[in-house]
């Protein structure tokens, strides 16, 4: 059963049907942190979102230093549901728990093996059944995920890239996973591209003119270096989503994750109207689509509104 508030399922365009999209993400809190004010943005066009969140989040570390409180540590499964309830009611989109079990992040060199029955260590085709089962149900036009590396090397994001892609390219086809609900075909899929050079760069050059200290500079010189040794070869970026508009209901969505998101830390050390005057848009990289739209998009169903919105 989907849970979330239903926000209307008008077609942003002439006919009866809904456009839906469907944002995957690995962890409670990853939803809010990638793409949470292009979610805000299209729940507020009338466009139908539901977030797939693989794993309760059940290993994760408190990140908040006010939240290292009695009881919170020892119930944190229910504690991240909880937060995950108030942060899709701000977002306004409607989310399901997809049943795997947080895998943690390995740490040591040689990193430990994966804890056993974790989502990474499951098989591709039992990690991505549940999700296969959530399109053919949800009917998605437009799918979001991670890249190949995860957006970082999480097992969890890296198997949530695979599991996705996997759905996307199975969930049309009746004989694979026939057990999973009527096939259905999701238009296009793509990738998150949230820390990017070039906007990192925008934002650390409009900090520094307003004579505010950037908290970019080391990162820009770490991915500067990577991509010149060929170590790390960057996605082009396709589609830029404005919603400079929604970025506060974003910042509130991502503080409801309270044990995830110090409101001291990093998240928000750039002011909202630096963010909107040098990058008032999330960035995406069109990965795969099975209809034709002209790059670079600003809207994520440029070429699907013309085939569903009649």
């Amino acid at each position: 059963m989907l849970v979330a508030p239903d926000h209307g399922s008008a077609c942003v365009g002439a006919g009866d049907e809904p456009l839906r999209l469907m944002a995957v993400h690995a962890h409670p809190d990853d939803e809010s942190s990638k793409g949470g004010a292009t979610m805000a943005k299209y729940v507020r066009d009338g466009v139908q979102v539901l977030v797939c969140t693989l794993t309760g989040g059940e290993r994760g570390t408190i990140l908040n230093p006010a939240m290292e409180q009695p009881g919170i540590r020892e119930n944190l499964p229910a504690v991240r549901r909880a937060e995950m309830a108030a942060a899709r009611e701000i977002l306004g989109v409607r989310q399901r728990f997809l049943g795997f079990t947080d895998s943690g992040l390995p740490e040591g060199d040689p990193l430990p093996p994966l804890p056993e029955g974790c989502f990474a260590a499951e098989p591709l085709d039992s990690a991505a059944e549940p999700l296969v089962a959530a399109v053919r149900e949800f009917r998605p036009h437009v799918m979001l995920t991670y890249d190949e590396n995860g957006g970082y090397p999480h097992p969890d994001h890296i198997k949530c890239h695979q599991v996705s892609v996997e759905a996307f390219e199975a969930a049309a086809d009746p004989y694979r996973y026939p057990d999973s609900g009527e096939p259905w075909q999701p238009l296009k899929l793509y990738y998150h591209l949230s820390f990017h050079r070039e906007r990192m760069l925008a934002l650390h050059e409009e900090m520094l003119s307003r004579g505010l200290e950037s908290p970019y500079a080391e990162r820009i010189a770490k991915l500067e270096s990577a991509e010149e040794s060929g170590a790390r070869r960057p996605l082009a970026v396709t589609t830029r989503v404005p919603c400079g508009d929604h970025f506060e209901i974003r910042d509130q969505a991502l503080l409801a994750h309270a044990t995830q998101v110090d409101p001291q830390g990093g998240w928000f050390s750039v002011p909202l109207e630096v963010q909107r005057s040098a990058w008032p848009t999330e960035d995406y990289h069109l990965a795969r689509s099975v209809v034709d739209s002209e790059l670079p998009e600003d809207d994520l169903f440029a070429g699907i509104r013309e085939k569903v919105c009649l």
